[in-house]
């Protein structure tokens, strides 16, 4: 088909006869367009304005132009590709798109496969930034108040950095040199597609980490890679990133770039490092420095103490000079003392002078006088009623006893003792029953005589014996 192509510009150069004019199908033209456009421009890089940009279609592809003044070309970015746009576009924005030209038959047009694109120049990308930090910053991701204090001295620290460059070696060299401490290394990429998204798993994965567990969670994280352009800091402005920022729960440093770089995690972090090692340096105090300011302490704490005690010991003294001497303090005392010493004899010669003086004075006042007479009648008034007491006793006592004898007597008289001793005797039935009728014997009956001196048992003997039960087995007694 391209043969045919060839013949068809040479026909043109030198006009053939209408009879020779190779003849195709509309589909034939289309592509043989369509290869010769891919062949010569397989690869090509175009900058122009975004034009017509309406978000991404249903289906997650986005369809645009690409325009210069007047001239613009169609542009496709497959969803594969759009999905890693690091710049969000818009209208009017000028980028640089990577791809491939190519023809669409079903309008006759040629667009441009993107497969990479970006803002064209240091100023889109500046505006964008401006753009993403004024956004972010309405929503209060960068809100001072909510900043986290660093720990003084953690027990271990979280680095989100690659494993291999210079950075995480001059991290621990400067840990080591200041206050070693534990490191917990999260392995990302630091440049790149990935980037922005390991970077922002390391940060949540850190603050997921159970205090407890095989794996320390750390007390602080650390951000870090080392310079470069803005293209190549630019994972560390994305919103992805950002947020993960925000959201830690342990606090973070930021030291992305040098000193001059400047990402949008600087404004969300705890704190902003200019470089690496001053991320070391923020994270932990110098051990040396701190035994120092110790032993500063210490001493300084000791000297207050015996200051204290110096003073205290002065105050004592002074207190104790204007107090009089112990010797003046117990003068009057033992004064006292001793006048109380001498005299004590004598009082208590004389106490006790007086204590026979009244004893004896109330011993003759009972052997007279009108107490005595009164004790000696109390005395035979009670003898007297000794007398009437015992004699009431006596009488009392005969009360009873004839009481007692008469009662027994009567006992004696009706009791059926008594009368079994005049000749009668006591007939019990069957079950101890009294039997006071001879209809209430029957013949055979078992019965119970008591007399005076004893009791005799008797069967009764009669014309009308109790019924008897037969069995129905013969050889069986009756049930009586």
């Amino acid at each position: 088909m391209a043969s045919e192509t060839d013949s068809a510009v040479d026909a043109q150069a030198a006009p053939p006869s209408k009879a020779n004019i190779p003849e195709f199908s509309v589909s034939e033209l289309s592509a043989a367009l369509k290869r010769t456009v891919e062949r010569d421009f397989s690869f090509v890089r175009i900058r122009g304005e975004v034009s017509g940009f309406r978000g991404a279609h249903a289906s997650g592809h986005a369809y645009f132009a690409l325009k210069e003044n007047d001239t613009k070309i169609d542009a496709v970015c497959f969803r594969n590709v759009f999905q890693k746009v690091r710049s969000k576009l818009s209208e009017g924005m000028e980028v640089i798109a990577t791809g491939r030209v190519t023809t669409f038959p079903g309008k006759s047009s040629y667009q441009i496969i993107i497969e990479n694109i970006e803002p064209a120049g240091l100023g889109a990308l500046m505006q964008l930034l401006e753009e993403r930090r004024k956004k972010l910053a309405a929503e209060g991701l960068f809100d001072e108040a909510l900043k986290k204090p660093l720990p003084y001295l953690p027990t271990v620290i979280g680095v989100v950095t690659s494993p291999t460059g210079a950075v995480i070696r001059d991290i621990l060299h400067r840990l080591s040199d200041r206050f070693p401490r534990h490191v917990l290394v999260w392995p990302v990429s630091v440049q790149g597609e990935k980037s922005s998204a390991e970077v922002s798993a390391a940060i949540a994965g850190l603050n997921a980490l159970d205090a407890n567990g095989p794996i320390p969670r750390p007390d602080v994280i650390i951000v870090a890679r080392g310079g470069g352009s803005i293209e190549d800091l630019w994972p560390f402005n994305e919103e992805i990133v950002v947020r993960a920022v925000y959201a830690s729960l342990i606090p973070v440093i930021s030291a992305v770039g040098h000193e001059t770089d400047t990402t949008l995690i600087d404004f969300a972090s705890d704190r902003r490092a200019p470089t690496p090692t001053a991320a070391a340096e923020m994270a932990v105090p110098v051990r040396s420095e701190l035994r120092r300011q110790v032993g500063d302490l210490t001493h300084r704490s000791e000297g207050g103490l015996l200051r204290l005690l110096k003073q205290a010991r002065q105050r004592l003294t002074d207190v104790a000079r204007a107090l009089p001497r112990r010797e003046r303090l117990l003068e009057g005392p033992r004064q006292r003392y001793d006048h109380a010493a001498s005299n004590l004899a004598g009082a208590l010669t004389l106490l006790v002078h007086r204590q026979r003086t009244r004893l004896e004075r109330a011993g003759a006042g009972l052997t007279k006088g009108p107490l005595l007479q009164n004790t000696q009648r109390r005395r035979e008034r009670i003898i007297d009623l000794g007398h009437r007491m015992q004699l009431a006793i006596k009488r009392r006592t005969k009360d009873v006893e004839q009481r007692l004898n008469v009662s027994t007597k009567l006992l004696e008289t009706l009791s059926h003792k008594a009368t079994l001793e005049r000749g009668f005797a006591i007939v019990t039935g069957p079950g101890q029953h009294l039997i006071r009728h001879r209809n209430a014997v029957s013949a055979g009956d078992e019965l119970q005589i008591s007399f005076a001196d004893g009791a005799l048992t008797a069967i009764a003997a009669g014309t009308s014996p109790r019924p008897r039960v037969k069995s129905r087995q013969s050889g069986q007694g009756d049930l009586f």
